[in-house]
């Protein structure tokens, strides 16, 4: 009896060992610290920019390793930390406004191996460094503004009634509207009622007024706080992701409080900034022409019921004073293009309340312009030492004339494929709900990262060595055999890891100890039936096939227990748990791919082929 395996089951081998060296390659090639320079609003990056970025550089003195332009951004690439934070400087006094920057670290890996879709794993926060942010948002914020914003939607509604009214005004977790007279305030309350049913109504009389009282549950406090969480979470990754951070966590903790952990980014301030930046749109009715909108510029001074506005290219614009609706009342926005015309379009989605004032106002404007305004605080300047200069700054980004009534969903177009991008963004995610604060910040530098990594590196390899030492002694040639099974399994967890862009951290590299410790299990399981089917009396080929056969079974069982443990955790658990999890996994479904097949490849190779009198185990 022969052991071999059938051509297919060895060419399976050898393209997996090969795929998992090929995709652990990016893991040998080390990170470079970057500067990287986008675009912002839509502004690409030229040939002029990144000259005038070289030229600023070496004028300075700072060595760059080379400059990629790829994705809408300029990465310049350093060979040292200590040459980016002074580049940093350099670029904060020359770079234009339409243009932002962030330091992070970016591997650099050859072409070839990106144009096969090779990348390294994500390192997490506690290996490659970077910062941790703790966020708390104001609940007490997101309810005044809904209560206002339901204020506002009483004192509309009891206008176009035509029921005079003293006062209406916030009140606590409700709005209080005042009257003169109590059958008016009854009859106020009556057909309020039938618009507003979400709310609940009270009446109450004081030094001869009356009073009616409208109410938001406590079901609707509680979704109002739900929903400026979910939204300022939204626009927070938003934000985020304008950084070029590579696997950012940004997650619910508790109540009212948002993490966020950004790997490999070394530059706090700007962060912080981004983080915490404020904005907002706005939908206005456009008034008078070109030449009204000029000389009201001129003598400083707008028409009644309107404001001066400007355009992006500075043109002065005249907009109502009055509000249509804002970006808080859009249930969700995306870029795509007018059916019509084929130009790019934005295509927004307004709650029940947004739509109904935008079909009364375009019902009654329609073949009118109306305006787009998107509020923000923005870089207006630098000083001399090259920090920022910040003020509010109000712009009409997009201007469009009614067509026809529209409510619920509509679209904005006039502006290039780009912009229609950006802007939906900020429609989407533009305004933060509710004003938020960082309560806690902790910023974890590169060498530490590199500390823990070189710690958990020497923790792997600690334990490979000496599993590697007992298996050798102990089961000799078939020994050194598993000890082969076992560093392609590393390979291949490695190579997994990097195709799944999954995150490593030190709770991860403790699921890949533990595995090195667990993947000779199923070695010792097979040697040891082998060495007991020998000692019965079995041909070695006989022993080498009834000891893979017997032991299958509880190989099997083991690692899918162990498997299930980890189904476990990940779904249960989160943050390092999960990377534990996720690592653990993986490195059982590879260390019986290896201990099972690979082994056995090996073995029939050395034995399966000839008639052996003795093995070496």
């Amino acid at each position: 009896m022969l052991n071999q395996y059938a051509l297919w089951k060895n060419l399976l081998v050898v393209l997996v060992l090969f795929l998992g060296g090929l995709y652990a390659l990016p893991n040998l090639f080390g990170q470079d610290p970057v500067i990287e320079v986008s675009g912002v609003r839509g502004a690409s990056i030229g040939e002029n920019l990144q000259a005038d970025l070289k030229q600023a550089l070496a004028t300075a003195g700072l060595q760059v390793k080379r400059f990629d332009h790829s994705d809408d951004k300029l990465r310049i690439r350093f060979r040292r930390p200590e040459d980016q934070l002074s580049a940093q400087d350099v670029i904060a006094k020359i770079l234009p406004l339409d243009y932002a920057y962030a330091l992070a670290l970016s591997p650099d890996v050859p072409d070839w191996l990106s144009v096969l879709g090779g990348k390294p794993m994500n390192l997490g926060l506690d290996l490659r460094g970077g910062i941790h942010v703790l966020i708390d948002v104001d609940m007490d914020a997101a309810m005044r503004n809904a209560i206002e914003l339901e204020a506002g939607n009483l004192r509309r509604f009891l206008r176009e009634k035509r029921i005079r009214y003293v006062t209406v005004k916030p009140a606590g977790a409700g709005v209080e509207v005042r009257f003169k007279d109590a059958a008016l305030r009854d009859r106020a309350r009556e057909i309020a009622a039938e618009e507003f049913r979400e709310l609940t109504f009270t009446n109450r009389a004081q030094n001869g007024d009356y009073y009616f009282r409208a109410a938001v549950s406590v079901n609707d406090q509680q979704e109002i706080r739900r929903q400026a969480l979910s939204q300022n979470i939204t626009t927070l990754r938003n934000r985020v992701n304008s950084l070029g951070v590579s696997e950012p966590v940004i997650q619910q903790q508790g109540e009212r409080r948002i993490v966020v952990e950004l790997p490999g980014v070394q530059d706090p301030a700007k962060v912080k900034e981004i983080l915490s930046a404020t904005a907002t749109l706005e939908y206005r009715l456009v008034v008078g022409d070109v030449a009204q909108a000029i000389e009201a510029e001129r003598i400083g001074r707008a028409p009644a019921g309107s404001r001066l506005y400007y355009e992006r290219d500075g043109q002065p614009i005249l907009l109502k004073r009055q509000l249509i609706v804002t970006g808080d009342q859009m249930t969700s926005a995306s870029s795509g293009f007018d059916q019509q015309s084929g130009s790019p379009a934005v295509i927004v989605n307004l709650d029940s309340k947004g739509a109904k004032r935008m079909r009364d106002t375009t019902t009654e404007n329609v073949g009118k312009p109306m305006a787009v305004v998107f509020k923000e605080k923005r870089t207006v300047g630098r000083d001399e030492n090259g920090k920022e200069i910040k003020k509010w700054v109000e712009e009409v980004i997009s201007v469009a004339v009614i067509r026809e009534p529209f409510g619920r969903r509509f679209q904005t177009t006039g502006l290039q494929a780009a912009e229609a991008h950006q802007l939906s963004l900020l429609l989407k995610s533009g305004a933060l709900k509710a004003p938020i604060e960082i309560i806690e910040e902790r910023t974890i530098g590169p060498s530490l990262g590199q500390d823990n990594i070189d710690q958990g590196f020497a923790s792997v390899m600690a334990g490979l060595v000496l599993v590697m030492f007992f298996m050798a002694l102990y089961y000799k040639v078939f020994g050194m055999v598993a000890n082969l099974a076992l560093v392609t399994n590393l390979v291949l967890i490695v190579a997994i890891l990097s195709l799944l862009q999954a995150t490593l951290t030190l709770p991860g590299i403790a699921g890949i100890v533990l595995t090195v410790g667990m993947a000779v299990d199923a070695n010792v399981l097979i040697f040891e039936r082998i060495r007991e089917e020998i000692r019965v009396g079995s041909t070695p080929q006989a022993s080498i096939h009834a000891g893979y056969a017997k032991a299958f079974s509880t190989i099997m069982d083991a690692n899918v227990t162990t498997l299930i443990a980890a189904i476990v955790l990940f779904s249960i658990g989160s943050g390092p748990v999960r990377g534990f999890a996720v690592t653990l996994a993986i490195g059982i479904l590879t260390s019986m791919f290896t201990a099972i097949i690979g082994t056995r490849a090996v073995v029939n190779v050395l034995y399966g082929r000839k008639q052996v009198k003795r093995l070496a185990i």
